[in-house]
């Protein structure tokens, strides 16, 4: 970094925007094997957040790739500079006081540690959607999976390239034996007994 970067500090703060939205700022960092159900279990949970009146945004793996990181491939490197960056956007997010939902298969320890290292204290949840690999290749609603056994696909996460499981997620979804309502109600029921959500808030019943 140069050295005539310097960081500024201005008036209106982290604490002020959350004040502002009523709410605590956080990160919520869904990973798991492509097709165990991140995307789809984070976008379910953000649709009932911002029912409730919370102010959210839902970060999705391929989603960035159009975008922010078109330009990265499928490399063990490139894979770290996308979840990099992807903290990056998240640390700002929390910033202004959102809570962020992060859906990102994210197979390194390391990279999901980065992610929590560079948030204030507390404002990192990990949620391990945990799948069996032969769940997730029966679900394969991208086909990628197929791809990867063709050798269409390089480096792919499960195939041929690692996952790390987390060793101590806050929240550890069973996917492969929870529905879609179960599992969004089980991350309510970690956010209300953790504090982020209105005192008094309960889970609510949503269709799979």
């Amino acid at each position: 970094m140069s050295s005539n970067i310097v960081w500024h500090s201005h008036p209106v703060d982290q604490q002020s925007r959350a004040e502002q939205k009523s709410q605590r700022p956080l990160v919520i960092w869904f990973t798991g094997l492509s097709a165990s159900g991140k995307s789809t279990i984070a976008g379910a949970l953000e649709q009932i957040l911002t029912q409730q009146g919370y102010h959210t945004y839902l970060l999705d793996g391929d989603n960035v790739r159009h975008g922010l990181c078109q330009d990265l491939s499928f490399s063990d490197a490139d894979r770290q500079e996308n979840i990099r960056r992807v903290g990056e956007v998240s640390k700002l997010m929390a910033d202004a006081g959102l809570i962020t939902l992060a859906a990102f298969i994210s197979p390194f320890r390391a990279d999901r540690r980065i992610v929590r290292d560079i948030l204030p204290e507390g404002q990192f949840v990990e949620v391990f959607v945990d799948a069996p690999l032969d769940v997730c290749r029966e679900r394969d609603p991208k086909g990628l999976y197929a791809k990867a056994d063709r050798g269409e696909i390089k480096q792919f996460t499960g195939i041929d390239s690692p996952y790390e499981i987390p060793e101590n997620p806050e929240v550890h979804i069973h996917a492969e034996q929870v529905s879609v309502a179960e599992a969004v109600n089980q991350l309510l029921a970690y956010l209300h007994e953790s504090g982020v959500l209105h005192a008094g808030y309960e889970p609510v019943a949503i269709e799979a």
